[in-house]
């Protein structure tokens, strides 16, 4: 205990700095970037829908729905239900207004670094592009290029460890299933290390098959448990709809609270919302480019306006439905409940005494597709940082670091990938506005601007 209090302390120093860096370049460098872009990519955010089911008829690499779906099997999950519980359980019911801006924000980003990940790629001896932040920097920024893609994958392979799905699912089991009580009484620490035992075996016969063995099973799962999540949290908000408005009301009041502002807290409770939504959709972090890079996408902007849709369904979306529901229910003024275990309560008490059960189904199938998802990540920050044939020895790492997560808790969780997505974050988004006229330029000569 007090290790990780040390620990904890620790953490807290080292991204007070860093996340006023990842604020300046993720809401600063968002803002250029909406205007170098003519704010063109939202207003043509129904054209993402198109090209989302359409096809350029290469056979190398994936489809565009496959890239969008694996990048959404990542984020959408325990960011998004737990992230958003921790967000509001630390800053308040305002804490949502400034991860809607950030998200509004991030997808132009996500617009632009995906694109990039397209233009500016390689290709491995079979023809299949290989694209993302390490390769635009490489081979688009010539003299710092090269020290950026390393400082990023260095990042990346920490940043992608699966510290916190692996955490938040094992205290959902605990906490939901109650093993202890219910099966059988070895305590709660061993109950999970089984868990997290349990959580590495099968993830561990997806990721050892690849790519497409990944982007197969998240493609399946993905869209389906998003409509059922979407179809309960709809329905939970149409029961309470006369709270909804109130509930809006709180939000907006809570963000721009007079007293917050003149205390000092106001701006930290933009970092915070800043820290949870780039923690949700990961826009400006690099993660998503890493699959849209491989995608048969011949157009950048193409796929850049098909990774615009992530931000859009994983926070605006999703992360709205669980704050909305987390609000409603007033389980946050709660104070000993954070995290999956706030949310679950909020289900449990708004959807018929069981929401909790069957959230936490939506959530096992979430957090599995995240594990099976961010392996990938690791495995081409490795490949890239040695020899693109090693990518695959992350994995064994990985696998491990289900396990050590399953026992930590989550607030050293939380820090480790918060500075892990900051050390991403600052390297990524230099490179994209660095490199931000290869895609104007493609822009102009589509006729957009």
């Amino acid at each position: 205990m007090v290790f990780y209090l040390k620990f904890q302390t620790f953490l807290d120093k080292v991204i007070g700095p860093l996340e006023w860096v990842m604020l300046f370049l993720v809401i600063g460098g968002g803002i250029y970037l909406t205007l170098h872009s003519r704010g063109y990519p939202i207003l043509k955010i129904k054209n993402s829908f198109k090209l989302l089911f359409s096809s350029d008829h290469n056979e190398l690499g994936i489809s565009r729905f496959q890239a969008l779906s694996a990048v959404l099997a990542a984020t959408v999950g325990l960011g998004n239900i737990s992230g958003v519980a921790i967000a509001i359980y630390m800053g308040g019911p305002g804490v949502l207004v400034w991860m809607w801006l950030t998200a509004i924000i991030g997808s132009v980003i996500k617009f632009y670094s995906c694109s990039l990940a397209v233009n500016v790629r390689t290709y491995d001896s079979k023809g299949n592009p290989i694209g993302g932040p390490m390769y635009y920097m490489s081979y688009g920024i010539k003299k710092w290029g090269k020290p950026m893609a390393i400082w990023f994958s260095i990042a990346g392979l920490f940043g992608v460890l699966p510290a916190f799905t692996a955490n938040q699912l094992t205290e959902a089991f605990v906490s939901v299933v109650n093993p202890s009580k219910e099966l059988l009484n070895i305590g709660d620490f061993n109950w999970k290390l089984i868990f997290g035992f349990f959580l590495a075996l099968i993830t561990s016969f997806v990721i050892f098959g690849g790519l497409n063995s990944i982007v197969k099973v998240s493609s399946s799962l993905v869209p389906l448990m998003v409509m059922i999540y979407l179809a309960i949290g709809i329905t939970i908000l149409i029961i309470n709809f006369n709270k909804i408005i109130p509930t809006f009301s709180l939000i907006f009041n809570e963000a721009f609270n007079v007293n917050a502002i003149a205390s000092g807290s106001f701006w930290g409770l933009i970092i915070l919302g800043v820290r949870r939504a780039v923690f949700s959709n990961e826009s400006g972090v690099g993660n998503a480019p890493m699959y849209h890079g491989q995608s048969h996408t011949k157009m950048g902007t193409d796929e850049g306006l098909v990774a615009m849709l992530g931000p859009f369904f994983d926070t605006i979306i999703v992360c709205t439905i669980t704050g909305l529901i987390v609000l409603i229910s007033g389980v946050y003024i709660q104070n000993d409940l954070n995290g999956i275990s706030l949310t679950l309560e909020a289900f449990r008490k708004l959807f018929f005494g069981f929401g909790d059960i069957l959230l936490m189904i939506m959530v096992f199938v979430f957090g599995i597709s995240t594990l099976f998802t961010y392996s990938y990540y690791g495995v081409k920050c490795l490949g890239f940082l040695t020899k693109r044939s090693w990518g695959k020895y992350y994995n064994y790492v990985y696998i491990l670091s289900i396990i050590i997560s399953s026992l930590m808790t989550v607030d050293v969780v939380v820090g480790i990938i918060d500075i892990s997505f900051a050390l991403m974050c600052i390297p990524n988004m230099i490179a994209i506005l660095i490199l931000s006229p290869n895609v104007k330029n493609e822009m102009q000569e589509r006729g957009w601007l």
